[in-house]
């Protein structure tokens, strides 16, 4: 029986890394995209609330009680850019950290050294990494959860209130 390459078990080694880093890249591109919904939220509530301080945005069904929302909504999603931000940091460095573990291992095989528990240091310190910025990312997935009931609460709100009108244009008819 044929002794099992070397080489074979620096591949293997080299792989778990690698798998921790397509992890990390989906959470990346995933991230990405929350931070671009969240900068185009806070352009929206911008605009939105220049419209209800404006004279005819003012005359505007339950036009107060949107402002007040707004002015609500915008440090929240003020602090879900920042966690995001740092999700996207912390997961940026999970990827480097990983690459890094493979290229350690890969090095040492290929050139006959060792590196001692350097490649398992940085793998954990990936690992690590990856874990914080999923566990910030499900902090802002509860405040855009947040965020989204209180704009489906005022949505209730503002169909009672066109229900109401309706309600009251059957009774005057």
């Amino acid at each position: 029986m044929a002794a099992p390459d070397p080489n074979l078990g620096v591949l293997t080694a080299m792989i778990t890394p690698a798998v921790l880093i397509s992890g990390a890249g989906t959470l990346l591109m995933s991230t990405s995209t929350r931070l671009g919904r969240t900068t185009d939220r806070v352009r929206h509530l911008t605009a939105r609330f220049k419209v209800l301080v404006s004279e005819s945005g003012q005359q505007e069904a339950l036009a107060r009680e949107e402002k007040q929302m707004i002015i609500r909504q915008l440090p929240r999603l003020a602090h879900r850019s920042r966690i995001i931000q740092r999700a996207m940091t912390a997961l940026y460095l999970a990827v480097a950290l990983l690459v890094l573990t493979s290229i350690l291992i890969g090095s040492a095989s290929l050139f006959g050294t060792s590196f001692g528990f350097a490649p398992v240091v940085l793998a954990i310190l990936g690992a690590a990494s990856l874990a914080y910025g999923a566990l910030l990312l499900s902090f802002e997935t509860r405040l855009s959860a947040r965020t989204t009931q209180e704009e489906m609460q005022f949505l209730v709100n503002l169909g009672r209130h066109y229900a109401g009108l309706y309600d009251d244009q059957e009774v005057k008819g």
